[in-house]
């Protein structure tokens, strides 16, 4: 008989497809083969992922071997990392330092990847531009009639979301007609507004935070962004953590892992402490069992349920809005959070407590009006 056509070779099998139920390896995919022959080209190197379909998350990374915590996952070496100084570095690079005023890191970046994917089969970036989706599903994407079907603080955050990539396509057109002596069509038909949506989607969904120095040619803006091939299709989990970081010694972007990972398992990496509000606006999508989740109680709805005859209303919501605690206001797995409780009871006050408060209503209840801050993290 030979080898594995017995019983136990039946049983080794169906155990062998049962380890790969949760995910399908793709390595074998053409587009994946030539992205990790352009990645080795540029000095990366890895036996520990494998790019694989996964049932719940779609594509991610898969773990060749169990990971423990304190493993390095990922190094990926500058030469891989898209930035504002490929930009510069690119044909973009001179127009980008005579145009004023200057445009902002993130324009740049976005002009290169329009550019990048016009010249196909030209373009030394080809191989990864080829993994990167066609499509997004961030809500500043949906239709509008979509889009009104929302909850009304996240509506409004889609339709914010949405004027942002239209502003900035009206405010570049002029920076993208200066750059017609590169290209032999009408750059109008190049940078359209579906090609800048796709381009910002682009680096809003996945770039790693990464921090370069002021640059003279760029407007003011933080120049945070960095595009990490193959590292970019690390998905999110909110129950992982996962050490990254820009090691100066190797010249590389590292992450370690935090926890352990078993063998055939979907390697996660976590996007930062969002709820899921936060994902479906930034990156598209929203978190199963996430322990993050909250609602988000819109100033409308708060004011439904109190007095309407209530003289001190206006005064009340003057100081709401002057101190900006008319938004972000929710409910999570503990309650109401501190924002809302605060924005209560101010409301809740009499006329006598409110006017004993300080000028300008800075304290309520004992209770300082500090803003949240809020950090990019993660993709």
């Amino acid at each position: 008989m030979k080898k594995n056509r017995g019983r136990t070779g039946r049983k080794r099998r169906r155990k062998h497809l049962h380890t790969f139920v949760d995910g399908v390896n793709c390595s074998h995919k053409l587009e994946y083969i030539k992205l990790k022959k352009w990645l080795k080209d540029r000095g990366f190197e890895d036996s520990i992922l494998r790019p694989a379909e996964f049932r719940e998350t779609g594509r991610g990374l898969m773990a060749t071997k169990t990971l423990q915590a304190g493993d390095l996952i990922i190094s990926l070496p500058e030469k891989c990392l898209l930035t504002t100084g490929t930009v510069l570095r690119s044909c973009l690079g001179g127009y980008i330092k005579n145009w004023k005023p200057p445009v902002s890191p993130l324009m740049a970046l976005c002009t290169f990847l329009i550019a990048e994917k016009h010249a196909g089969q030209k373009s030394p970036w080809k191989p990864y531009l080829d993994v990167l989706p066609k499509t997004y599903t961030c809500p500043g994407c949906w239709e509008h009639d979509v889009v009104t079907l929302l909850p009304e603080p996240l509506r409004k955050k889609a339709q914010e979301q949405r004027t942002t990539i239209h502003e900035l396509y009206l405010s570049s057109k002029a920076f993208f007609s200066s750059l017609q002596p590169l290209f032999a069509e009408d750059t109008g038909t190049i940078f359209t507004y579906s090609a800048l949506e796709w381009a910002w989607c682009t680096i809003n969904t996945r770039t790693i935070y990464m921090k370069h120095p002021q640059r003279e040619w760029f407007s003011l803006e933080p120049d945070v962004y960095a595009l990490a091939p193959y590292l970019d299709l690390l998905n999110h989990s909110p129950n992982v953590q996962v050490k990254a970081a820009f090691n100066e010694q190797t010249r590389s972007y590292e992450i370690w892992a935090n926890s352990q990972c078993k063998k055939y398992g979907e390697v996660f990496i976590c996007y930062g402490p969002h709820d899921n509000q936060r994902l479906l606006l930034e990156y598209g999508f929203v978190a199963m069992d996430n322990p993050h989740s909250s609602v988000y109680v819109s100033s409308d709805t708060l004011l439904k349920y109190l007095p309407p005859l209530d003289k001190q209303r206006k005064a009340k919501l003057s100081i709401l809005k002057d101190h900006d605690f008319l938004e972000n206001l929710t409910f999570g797995w503990d309650g109401p959070s501190w924002r809302l409780l605060t924005a209560l009871k101010l409301l809740s006050l009499g006329a006598d407590e409110l006017y004993s408060l300080p000028a300008g209503g800075g304290h309520c209840l004992g209770t300082s009006f500090q803003p949240e801050t809020k950090s990019r993290a993660g993709k």
